[in-house]
């Protein structure tokens, strides 16, 4: 699949910026956007010097729907219509709830539920159709809880459910929806807030089944064999891609038996 169009949101920086820079370095067409120009300025750049390839930036804000529209009704203009659509704008901190203020809480589910939303309604207009690919950027914690995450629970298990639903009514119209789950990733402000140590990197790494943490281009390659013709039977599917992590700890050695 080359030569497509793709726009991501949320795709300045993380886990986004590297998938965004999978599908350019592929000959895909792009867009990034973010709610500072500056910033998905900066990343266009970036990923143009890295890949060679044709980006666009954008900004806006997804809790704006009308923003999203205007910017999708610009770049398909400029880009051709989007092959694929990934939904990755996210907030998150870590608070125990009694912590958290009903803004705050609002917020994260803004930015990520509601943002989901807003991405891909707007994009059900402009998308290909049959043949169109819609990915969000899911979270273990939308089925696993966790303290000091209540928000961002409450808003990626509404996350799983708007992918699995829309995936059921936008089927017939040839559009698969589904999301990629990531665990800890390399270099992602999530982990270094997490992990803020190498001791801490490799203690929590080591609890994986692979013993690893994962990287920007793992979940790029997930996002590109999703929109392919490869995964053109999959929708409405949460894909785990966080090197067994939610299979729960690893960490014993179960491959030298013990002496007897």
């Amino acid at each position: 699949m080359t030569g497509k169009t793709v726009f991501i949101s949320g795709g300045t920086s993380g886990i986004n910026l590297g998938i965004a820079k999978g599908f350019a370095a592929q000959g895909d067409k792009v867009l990034v956007f973010g709610r500072d120009p500056n910033k998905a300025e900066d990343a266009a750049e970036e990923i143009r010097a890295q890949t060679g390839g044709t980006v666009m930036a954008g900004s806006a804000d997804v809790r704006d729907f009308a923003a999203i529209r205007e910017l999708f009704e610009r770049a398909t203009e400029t880009l051709g219509a989007p092959s694929v659509v990934i939904a990755g704008a996210a907030g998150n901190f870590m608070s125990p709830a009694v912590g958290i203020s009903a803004n705050g809480f609002k917020t994260v589910v803004d930015i990520d539920l509601l943002g989901t939303y807003n991405v891909f309604r707007a994009a059900y207009d402009f998308v290909l159709k049959p043949g169109a690919s819609l990915i969000a950027i899911t979270a273990p914690q939308a089925v696993q809880p966790l303290p000091q995450q209540v928000h961002v629970c409450a808003a990626k298990a509404g996350v799983n459910m708007v992918v699995k639903v829309l995936a059921m009514e936008w089927g017939q119209a040839g559009i698969r929806v589904n999301a990629i789950s990531p665990g800890p990733i390399r270099g992602t402000e999530g982990v270094e807030r997490m992990a803020p140590t190498e001791e801490d990197k490799t203690k929590w790494s080591s609890h994986t089944a692979l013993r690893r943490f994962g990287t920007p281009a793992d979940i790029a390659q997930a996002a590109i064999f999703l929109s392919s013709d490869n995964g053109s039977y999959i929708t409405g599917t949460i894909l785990d891609c966080d090197g067994g992590m939610k299979l729960g700890d690893a960490s014993g050695d179960f491959i030298t038996p013990p002496q007897r």
